[in-house]
């Protein structure tokens, strides 16, 4: 019965850490590269999440104009 030696062992992880280090380099790139398209926001973009919202107080979304609904004499 043959085991394997532990020089080719070793061979194959440190092949198996290159691999994956060129991997996440590729990915780390990419991602820079998807970042640096998008660029910021010029100016006269608005963010779509805040758009519309006045600084403020802002209305009662209910509509009621601090009534509660009870009549006063």
């Amino acid at each position: 019965m043959q085991k394997s030696r532990p020089t080719q062992n070793k061979r194959a992880r440190e092949r198996a850490k290159q691999e994956k280090a060129q991997q996440k380099a590729a990915r780390r790139l990419e991602t820079q590269q998807r970042k640096a398209n998008q660029g910021p926001r010029s100016g006269g973009e608005e963010d779509p999440d805040i758009a519309g919202i006045v600084p403020g107080p802002q209305a009662n979304p209910w509509g009621d104009d601090g009534d509660n609904g009870e009549e006063t004499e």
